[in-house]
Formats: structure tokens, sequence, C-alpha cells
């Protein structure tokens, strides 16, 4: 059989609804990994998408974070959060608090995560030793999947380039975060736990960017970043047939930061 999977930072299902219904119509993935939702897990649009014949799983508190698997293909074993995640405490908050970013379920043969990975803010601010401890905490969750031999993968907004080459000009992020030693040294110890990463081809340029900053021109003039990312076991590795980003659907007015990184699957 074939499967297609995708994976989307949608930066709110509710102001992109139209353009998530418009492209899942389009490209017809059979499962949607979805990161930033912005919605509570009951207002996610369970509607909408069901009459595209698509079941829903969302995690989401209605602020700033928020996950979801869309599938055609059933759930099974669903599990919210990953096991181990560290809470962070916000300036104003008394107790640390668990963010919604990390959603898991098997989908017909393939198993996979969505996972969007805090963004660290600053070098020297907690986030990012927050960032830091929550990828930990996934390395140390995927082990047992990462060496099965179901197809397996982790797929979503990690909020890291992995090499220099995946960002437009690595001088332009000295002393940020997104491309530091610490991070980049976090994604090798999720590669080691046994997963690879699936690298997309581009639709138009040479480097197949996954965001691009709303500022400064940055989508036309391709200042983009490779942060969107599947990370699949030698199982998923081993069928895929085609990966692209799907740059078009950062096009125009309305849209996400972020394009869908699309995965085709021969099982």
């Amino acid at each position: 059989m074939t499967v297609r999977i995708a994976t989307w930072n949608i930066n709110s299902v509710t102001a992109r609804l139209p353009k998530l219904l418009e492209w899942l119509e389009s490209a017809k993935p059979d499962v949607l990994c979805l990161q930033e939702l912005k919605c509570a897990t009951d207002a996610f649009p369970y509607e909408a998408v069901r009459e595209l014949g698509y079941e829903t799983e969302a995690y989401g508190t209605g602020r700033w974070n928020g996950v979801a698997i869309l599938s055609k293909l059933g759930f099974e074993d669903v599990v919210r959060d990953v096991p181990g995640q560290p809470g962070f405490l916000a300036d104003d908050a008394l107790l640390p608090a668990t963010e919604p970013r990390a959603i898991a379920a098997t989908c017909g043969p393939v198993r996979v995560w969505s996972v969007y990975v805090p963004n660290g803010r600053e070098v020297d601010h907690a986030h990012y030793r927050y960032k830091l401890e929550w990828l930990e905490a996934l390395r140390v969750s995927v082990l047992e999947d990462a060496a099965g031999s179901r197809p397996f993968a982790v797929l979503g907004d990690f909020n890291v380039a992995p090499t220099d080459e995946d960002v437009y000009d690595v001088a332009v992020f000295e002393g940020a975060t997104h491309v530091t030693p610490a991070e980049r040294a976090a994604l090798a110890a999720l590669r080691e736990a046994g997963l690879a990463d699936v690298m997309p081809r581009a639709l138009k340029y040479d480097r197949p960017y996954t965001f691009w900053d709303y500022r400064a021109l940055a989508f036309p003039k391709n200042r983009g970043m490779r942060i969107d990312l599947t990370y699949g076991n030698a199982a998923f590795t081993a069928a895929v047939t085609d990966s692209y980003v799907d740059r078009e659907a950062r096009k125009g007015k309305g849209t996400s930061d972020h394009a869908p990184v699309v995965v085709d699957l021969a099982l």
C-alpha cells in the first residue's frame, strides 16, 4: 500500500482553516501532523476536516502551542505528552506547566509523533534550557519505537536547523537559538537513538527550506530555514519513495509562515 504522511506548523488552525481545507483536498495526505494549533482541544474544527474524511486527535490549551494528528487510517494507542517531559515555569506562573507540544498515534501501518519543540527564545533564557531538556525527554521516549520493525517517525517543527546548509545565511543567526551546537547535538542524539533525517526536495530553488519569516520579504527572497523535519526509523526510511516541501502552500495572504512537508511511503 502507499501512504502519504505530512507535517505542517499551521500557526493557528482557526485562522488558517480555509488554507488547511484547500491543502487537504489538493495534497490528499493519509496522515497529517499539525503544530501550533493555538486553540483548545475542544475548539479544534473537527467537523470541517471530518467532511474530507479525516478523524482527528488534537491536544491544545488555546494559547500558543497545541498539536494534532489527522488520519484517514484510523487511530490506535494515542499518547499525549512525551513521557517525562519537563514543564516550563513562565515568568508569571507559580508552578511549571506541561505545555501541549506532542501527540502520538498509530495510524494504520505507521506510528507517528507530531511534535512542536520549544523555541528556546534566547540562549541565556530559561526557555533554552527547557528546550534542551524537552529534546532529551523526546529522545528517551522514542527508543523502543525507533528500534522496532514497525514504520515509525517523529514529525514536526523542531525549531532547530540541523546544519549550516539548513539556513540561508548562518552568519545572520550568530549567537541566536536554532543553530547552536547544543541544539544540534540534541538532534544528533535523537538520530543516534535509531532515527534518520528524511531529506525533502525543494519545489523551487536549491534548498528545501520549510520556514520563512513574515517580515522583510523573507519568502520572496527565499531567506528561509529548514526546521520542520521528519525523523524516521529504518522501517520508515526504507519505505520512502519521495519527500518534498510544498512551497506553494506558503504563498499568498493568510497562510502560515511554515510550508507543509510531505513524505510518500510504499509499504
